[in-house]
Parts: C-alpha cells; structure tokens; sequence
C-alpha cells in the first residue's frame, strides 16, 4: 500500500463560499477544532491508511498552507515519504492558472512521473471525515476498475450540492450527473438499505474522493484535454466510455466544508457527548503542528460541551457549546455560546496586555463583560469590554466593514478590532 498509491489533495480555488474566513488563506489553512486545519484531515486520513507520498495543490493565498506544512509534516531520512507544496505554475505546456480540479492535476500531474505507483487518490482539502483508504485501494483493485468514487447516501436537501449516481448490482457506475436540479432529482433515487431509506438518504453522491489507475489518468486527463473539472466533465465522460467506473459505499460520518453554515455546524457538533467524528481514537490520530504551548487556564468559568485548545488564559464566567482556540484570552464577566474562537497566533507581552486609559484599542484578546453568541471570531481579533455580538436569524446577511453576516452567523474578520461598548 504505502509504495502503490501516491495522494493528491486538491486546495481549492478562492473559497467564496467560505470568505470572509478565506479571505487572507486558503480553504484547507482554514482552522477546525481548536488546534487543527482543514488540511490536517485527509493528510492525517493518508497517514493512517499507510500513505506517506502526499502532494497538496494550492493556488490562492497559499503562503499560511505553505507554512503550517512545512512546521508540520517532516518526514526522516531513512523515510520515502514528503508532504509536497504544488502552487500553480506557469509551464510550456500551460501558461494558466489551475482552471479546475480536472486542471489542477493535469498541470501537475508530471511531477509523480517518476514516483513508483500504481494508483492515485484524489482527494478534496475542505472535508471532515475519517477513512482507511486501505479498504478503497483493495476494493479498486478487487473490481479491476479504472476509477473507483467513494460515495455516501444523502437526502434529498443535500443531493442537490453534490455528484449523484445510479449503479448496477455489482456497484458499477452507469450514471452520473453533476449537482442536478430539484425538478429531476426523482428520477436519480437509488435503492438503499432500510436503514437509510428510513433517514430519507435516497441518492447516491459523490464524496469528491477517487482513486484512479495510474495510467488511466493519464489517458483520461490527456483525452479529454479541454475538461477542467473531475465531477463535470472527465467522470460522466469516463462512465459514458468504456471505462469501468465503480461505487465505494462509505457509510461512516463525512460532511463537507464547502459554506460558513456547514463549517459552523461541524465544529459546534464536535462538542457534543460523543460526537460523530472522533478526535480522541486511539489509533487514527489527527495530526497537527506541535506548538509546545503550556496548559490552558481557566479561572472562576463555567465550562460546559466545549472544546479548550492549549495556551488559553480565561476568565469568563460562563462558556457553552464553543470551540475555544489555541492562545484565547477571554476576560472576566464574559459569556460565550454556540461560538467559536479561533484564537491567536502569538501570545502578547505582559506589558501589551495591561491597557492605559489613552490606549486607542484593545489589547488581542476578547475583553470583559462581553456576550457572544452564534458568532466566529477569528485569529488575532482585538475584541474591547462591553461588546454584545448576538447572531441569529434576526439579522441580514451582509459586509458591516467590521464584521460579516453568513446565513445568521456573525463572522468577525482576522485581525479584526471591535471597539468597547459595541453592539452587534
């Protein structure tokens, strides 16, 4: 395994749907759970699975992506393995920027030309969810299929966001259409087991995950030279040839970080008893930057299903159902719900943190007295006494200069100030 399948992860292109957290980083730089980033999961996904030659394609914003794996995944010198930058580049062949995720690998697929494989697995940077891909390689190999897609049963709501296929009885793929309308969606209902037809999961989608022979990508990347996107294009057009194109069935936890909503959610669900993605298995790690912080520090809190990362100093007097990030300072009398903190990227000096009254903004931390609820604070936000930031379905989405309105969610930009006494 660990010498036949190389991985790429694909990063993304500007992350609309994400910004303003995309807004100075790429989506898979964007932090989850405290301590993580995004891309830490499928890398942590492949080390699992015994993957060790993992290339991660950037374009936009790339330079914290960049830095965060260059701190984190160091491999030894007995070792094969690399985490590898691949940043679009211009070359004889294309002088364009990665123009989709199809693209993307064609231009940088000749960097692996001279990497012992058999298969490559594509796989997206934007997702939560745990998989040995062990089981998809043997899988692919025991069908002798050209392109194996993982795919997860999902409702009607979902089915339009994603890939959505019918398969044979052997699991062979013989449809494929790319996020269809709500008019046509009857007719691409698959049969399901009883447990999933019972939670409404009708149709069969595309998990963004493929593993492809090594020479039949190629063949299909140069094929199909003007196909840009792997969902739209080179997929249907694989199925509709004489390709064998098969379903991997996964049924484990998997939701897709696409949107502010499905980011929010995701975390504040990591704080439930027990969630459905595990951070604290013993054996499939999530792997990150290890940052040497000290323990964190809570003083007179309440503290209930919440996540704490390390180097935290709080005073708050109560915080419920939130992720509270790596560095946060959170001040006295403060009220934190259903919120995340991101957190800060350095600690500040004593001297910094005891304000004079001439000082024009707060010190980076969240201040006294503040409440916060349903809302994203992001790293290295400046956040004064006083400030009361209520999101909810009450407000209308929008750019406020100082803060963002995302379905109901109030996003408070990185490196954000938000002066004393501010209501929100």
């Amino acid at each position: 395994m660990r010498q036949s399948t190389i991985a790429v992860i694909l990063g993304g292109g500007q992350g609309t749907r994400l910004f303003p957290l995309t807004k100075m980083r790429s989506k898979p730089a964007v932090p989850i759970a405290g301590k993580y980033r995004l891309v830490d999961i499928p890398i942590s996904n492949c080390l699992n699975s015994g993957i060790r030659r993992i290339y991660v394609l950037t374009q936009f914003n790339s330079a914290s992506l960049n830095r965060h794996i260059k701190n984190t995944y160091n491999f030894d010198v007995f070792s094969s393995g690399f985490v590898d930058i691949l940043a679009a580049e211009q070359t004889p062949k294309s002088k364009n920027w990665y123009q989709g995720t199809a693209d993307a690998v064609r231009q940088s697929i000749h960097h692996m030309a001279n990497k012992d494989h058999k298969h490559i697995a594509i796989l997206s940077g934007d997702q939560l969810y745990q998989m040995d891909y062990r089981k998809m390689v043997a899988k692919h190999e025991e069908n002798d299929a050209d392109l194996t897609i993982a795919t997860i049963p999902v409702v009607a709501e979902d089915a339009t966001g994603f890939g959505i296929m019918k398969t044979s009885d052997g699991g062979e793929i013989e449809s494929f259409v790319e996020k269809p309308d709500k008019e046509e969606l009857e007719k691409w209902q698959s049969e399901m087991p009883d447990k999933f037809q019972e939670q409404g999961r009708h149709y069969l989608a595309s998990m963004g995950i493929y593993i492809f022979k090594k020479g039949i990508l190629s063949e299909l990347l140069d094929k199909y030279e003007d196909s840009t996107d792997f969902g739209k294009e080179i997929i249907p057009k694989a199925i509709e040839t004489d390709y064998k194109v098969q379903s991997y069935e996964y049924d484990g936890y998997w939701t897709d970080i696409g949107t502010v909503k499905s980011f929010f959610k995701a975390n504040i669900a990591l704080t439930d008893d027990l969630p459905k993605f595990n951070l604290y298995d013993n054996e499939d790690f999530i792997y990150t930057r290890a940052r040497l912080l000290p323990a964190s520090k809570l003083s007179g809190t309440t503290f209930d299903h919440s996540l704490l990362a390390e180097g935290c100093l709080i005073e708050a007097s109560r915080i419920e159902r939130s992720v509270i990030g790596i560095r946060s300072r959170i001040g006295k009398g403060t009220t934190i719900e259903h919120s995340i903190i991101m957190g800060n990227d350095y600690f500040r000096s004593r001297e910094q943190l005891e304000r004079s009254e001439d000082d024009k903004e707060p010190p980076m931390a969240i201040g006294e007295r503040c409440f916060i609820s349903n809302a994203i604070i992001d790293k290295n936000c400046k956040i004064g006494n006083d400030v009361r930031i209520a999101g909810g379905d009450h407000l209308e989405d929008g750019d406020y200069g100082q803060y963002h309105v995302v379905d109901g969610i109030v996003i408070v930009p990185k490196r954000s100030v938000i002066p004393d006494g501010t209501k929100i």
